[in-house]
Order: C-alpha cells, then sequence, then structure tokens
C-alpha cells in the first residue's frame, strides 16, 4: 500500500477530463495536478520546446513526493514518454495514447474507419496510427489537426455557437469525405466538447482517452502495490497561471462530489 498522492500533468485544464473517471474507479486515491496554463496549447509549439516544459513539470511532481505520473496530455504523450522513462526510471509513468490505441485495435476492425483528432503535434507525429497498426493493421485510419479548438476551450467557450462552427470547420468535410464512424478524441481538452460534436454528428462512435487511461493507471498501480489504503490529504490543483476558467472548471467538475480540493499556483521558472 502507498498512500501517496497519483501526479497528472497537462498543458492546462484538457487533462482535468481524467479525473472524475479515476476517482470513480478509485476513490481511495488522492491527486496532484499541474496544468500548464500559463503557457498553453503546446500542440503549436517545437518538440524541444514541449520536452523542456514536460521536465520542469515532473521535476516539480517528483519534488512533491508523487507515486506516479500520468501524462494527460497527448502532445506530450507523443513526444516526450520515453525521454520522461529515461530521466525517472524509479517510477511508474504513463502515458495517454497506449491504452487508447489498444482499446481501438481491439474493438474496431477492417469496416471501421477510424478518425483522430489532435493538435498539430500530436497529429503529426503518428504516434496513434503506429501503435494501432502495431496491435491491427488492417484498420483504416485518418487523421487531422484541429489546433483552434484547445484554445476556446481553455478560454471556456463551449457551449455556443462559435465552437460549433469551429467543429464543423475541422469536420464536416473530414467525416464525410471519409466516410468517419468512430472518432478518436486525441486531447484531453476535446472531451470537453464532446456533446457538441455527438450533437453535430449524431451516431458516431466516440473514444475518449481520458476514460481508457484508467485501466492502465490501475494495473500499474497494482504491480507494485501502490494503492492507497485511505485518503490523506486533499486533492490538489496546481496552475502555471491559476486563471479563473482553470477554477470554474474544477469546480464544476468536483461539484456535489464530496472531494476536497485545495489550488495553488506555481511559478516554474523555479524548475530551469
Amino acid at each position: 500500500m502507498d498512500n501517496r498522492p497519483i501526479g497528472f500533468f497537462d498543458s492546462g485544464l484538457g487533462g482535468l477530463t481524467c479525473i472524475p473517471h479515476l476517482m470513480q474507479a478509485l476513490p481511495n486515491e488522492r491527486i496532484i495536478y499541474f496544468g500548464d496554463t500559463a503557457r498553453t496549447p503546446y500542440g503549436s509549439k517545437g518538440i524541444s520546446t514541449i520536452r523542456h516544459f514536460s521536465m520542469q513539470i515532473a521535476d516539480f511532481l517528483i519534488n512533491e513526493n508523487v507515486k506516479m505520473i500520468v501524462i494527460a496530455c497527448n502532445t506530450v504523450s507523443s513526444t516526450c514518454l520515453d525521454e520522461l522513462h529515461q530521466r525517472y526510471p524509479q517510477i511508474p509513468i504513463v502515458g495517454i495514447i497506449e491504452p487508447t490505441a489498444e482499446i481501438t485495435a481491439k474493438t474496431c476492425n477492417e469496416l471501421d474507419h477510424i478518425g483522430i483528432i489532435g493538435t498539430k503535434v500530436t497529429i503529426k507525429s503518428k504516434a496513434y496510427e503506429k501503435l494501432i497498426y502495431n496491435k491491427n493493421p488492417k484498420l483504416k485510419i485518418y487523421t487531422t489537426p484541429c489546433p483552434v479548438l484547445v484554445p476556446l476551450i481553455e478560454e471556456g467557450i463551449i457551449q455556443n455557437e462559435i465552437m460549433d462552427l469551429s467543429i464543423k470547420y475541422y469536420l464536416d468535410h473530414f467525416i464525410s469525405y471519409n466516410n468517419i464512424n468512430t472518432l478518436i478524441l486525441g486531447c484531453t481538452h476535446y472531451p470537453l466538447i464532446r456533446k457538441n460534436i455527438e450533437k453535430i454528428y449524431p451516431g458516431l462512435r466516440i473514444i475518449n482517452p481520458s476514460e481508457e487511461i484508467i485501466e492502465s493507471i490501475i494495473a500499474k498501480l497494482a504491480a507494485k502495490d501502490l494503492f492507497s489504503e485511505k485518503p490523506v490529504f486533499d486533492n490538489t490543483f496546481y496552475a502555471s497561471d491559476l486563471s479563473e476558467n482553470f477554477v470554474n472548471m474544477i469546480n464544476k467538475i468536483f461539484e456535489n462530489s464530496g472531494f476536497k480540493v485545495a489550488f495553488k499556483s506555481f511559478d516554474l521558472e523555479t524548475y530551469k
């Protein structure tokens, strides 16, 4: 047993979409979350910059004595996972792409047309295609980047016409031309607009990596006997810019949940 917290991080508030699924599966676990809201989005930045930011945040989480690091960011998972494993061999690190690739390969067949949406960096890396094809090479996969969606979500522009028009701009032709029937939300921000997508494209099967990652977290904890016996402190949510949207999103996610939440701002320049 290990009552230390699990560390999560993302480029902003998107990784928060993983937390309710974890709390439902493992209510005794506690979270330290870091959202790099001052420097989001990562998806349009260079890989060397993304790696530098990711190492800073991981160093911070290690200093907070987490027992595991969960990369709740597709962009970081597609570019930095191997480097993070090499830097911190003593701690389990879980990326978000591989669990989703596994479930996609298991549950889809050659009749399916699978679409993947994500940031420019995630799509360019082809990380999803490589992992999925490795497990099921007969599948048909199509990808497209949707760079404006993350900034809109970070600004809280979700349930309105601007978001719906942006989704249609990226997906109308992509879905119709490729006959997409299954869509992978290849960015942890995108579950926050899942209802928009389902409203515009009814009948589309949605695969949500923020949910699919939970089984991998459970497996890692079980393998090293790291489950918490009981919660011993509050969930803590750090942000490099403790914005109103970040706080509002956490309050919305944990509303009526009974979980205590602490907010903290942190300057990552300490970790240059």
